[in-house]
């Protein structure tokens, strides 16, 4: 009967950079998702303690060292041979009853080769209004919402950070006419608009100054 080490992979220190990178990228989504879902990262380095970073672990009863999953083995042998994953998504149940849905990709490493699987598991089993609560605004704070443009282009988007900036300065009641140019392109700058190639030319229009200007105040913001 074949044990499980003998499928695992020799791995490079270029895969574990590779898998490590995928670490914050856990932390991430189940911080957006909220404490409903887990997220799970598997090396295949050894799969006898093939998890090596786990987020609201509590959900399966896992921890960091725990092995893989049986269909985790299965997806491996899937993929090795046919370069799929099967199934993406899946309903399944934790140890403890708890129905789950469930992802899983594949993660691979130097020349293509499966180093380990970035797993989802959504805890369905608590009531509905509470899973949807978790996902939206909290009425209480909701000082803490965040504005952003999703813009389909550059320009659209410096030319809405700077209506926002206008805003913003022209409500400070402690900044006087002279020094508003230099106030919106510090709001601005503070805010990395100037990364966007077109904004200075956008800018130095809209405020009706020179572009000549507007590098002056970037020299002397960056000093």
């Amino acid at each position: 009967m074949e044990s499980i080490s003998e499928f695992s992979t020799k791995f490079t220190p270029k895969d574990r950079d590779m898998l490590q990178a995928y670490f914050r990228l856990a932390d991430t989504i189940a911080d957006f998702i909220g404490p409903h879902c887990e997220v799970v990262i598997h090396s295949f380095e050894s799969l006898e303690k093939s998890v090596v970073k786990i987020v609201n672990g509590h959900h399966t009863g896992r921890g960091v060292g725990s092995p893989i999953t049986d269909l985790g083995l299965r997806m491996l042998r899937a993929f090795e041979k046919t370069g799929n994953v099967t199934p993406n998504s899946y309903f399944t149940e934790s140890k403890d009853g708890a129905l789950l849905k469930s992802t899983t990709c594949i993660l691979e490493g130097e020349e293509g080769r499966p180093i380990g699987m970035f797993c989802i598991n959504m805890n369905l089993s608590f009531p509905f209004p509470e899973i949807i609560k978790t996902l939206m605004p909290d009425m209480a704070h909701s000082a803490m919402s965040v504005s952003e443009n999703f813009s389909a282009s550059a320009n659209e988007v410096i030319d809405q950070a700077l209506n926002h900036a206008i805003v913003e300065v022209e409500a400070d009641a402690s900044i006087n006419l002279k020094g508003k140019n230099k106030a919106i392109t510090k709001l601005l700058f503070e805010n990395g608009i100037f990364e966007l190639k077109e904004a200075t030319a956008i800018v130095s229009e809209r405020l009706g100054i020179t572009r000549h200007a507007i590098y002056k105040y970037l020299r002397e913001f960056k000093s």
